[in-house]
């Protein structure tokens, strides 16, 4: 349990206020996300949302970090930078947002299909948000934090999928990034047991080719190294006694 943090009741709650947020957010970016429109225009519609119901956009200046969103597209894996690039037909577009509410964060991610896209990438969105429901089942108390690594790896490499092994899920709080890391792979039974109150964003990244992925010279957009597609969703939950809430959707 060392460094791992367990939320009262009251934090929870306003994790809880954050969760709603990102939940209206990414509801509205589904509509807004469609052949012509650019990843800067996304960033700008999400920065104003948020804001405008009381939050503040968690990834901006994160780290130096230059926008409100990452916007992911196609072989990029996680994040992209917003700006010209515009969505076509066929592409998929992985946003990952975060939200700051009176010092409590949430954080999720969803792939989008812009278009009609091909059934490969359509597989590929269904099966990563498959995979993280799958590893959300395992955050119950008792279980343990590689449950949930073994539900996602698992799944995906049953399915034909890749697991990205160098970014991982997280805890979640006060801060953006908190104790224990929760990697999208490993053997079920191992870590930190898992207890009602711990706050974590689990996120699944899942590739239609192989595992490698490389920075590009921007310093931040992950691809994969094979440049074929890449899928991604997070949710914040909360462990439970019986079953995970999901505070993202």
């Amino acid at each position: 349990m060392t460094g791992i943090v367990l939320k009262t009741a009251n934090e929870l709650q306003v994790m809880r206020l954050a969760g709603g947020i990102l939940s209206r957010l990414l509801k509205l970016l589904e509509q807004e996300v469609k052949p012509g429109v650019t990843t800067k225009r996304l960033d700008i519609i999400a920065e104003q949302m948020i804001r405008d119901e009381g939050g503040e956009p968690a990834f901006k200046g994160y780290y130096g970090y230059p926008a409100s969103i990452c916007a992911s597209v196609n072989e990029e894996v996680v994040h992209g930078i917003p700006g010209n690039r515009v969505l076509k037909d066929g592409d998929i577009a992985g946003i990952d947002v975060g939200v700051r509410l009176q010092d409590y964060y949430s954080d999720a991610a969803r792939t989008f299909a812009v278009g009609s896209v091909d059934e490969q990438s359509r597989r590929l969105i269904n099966l990563t948000r498959e995979a993280l429901g799958l590893g959300i089942d395992q955050a119950v108390e008792g279980h343990r934090l590689s449950d949930i690594s073994w539900a996602v790896q698992s799944f995906a490499e049953s399915n034909g999928l890749s697991v990205v092994k160098q970014y991982v899920g997280h805890g979640i709080g006060r801060s953006l990034h908190e104790e224990p890391q929760v990697p999208n792979y490993g053997k079920p039974h191992e870590g930190p047991k898992l207890m009602e109150g711990m706050a974590l964003a689990i996120e699944p990244m899942l590739n239609i080719g192989a595992a490698d992925v490389e920075v590009l010279e921007d310093g931040w957009t992950v691809v994969t190294k094979d440049r074929k597609r890449s899928g991604h969703f997070e949710q914040t939950i909360f462990v439970g006694k019986v079953q995970a809430e999901i505070v993202t959707e």
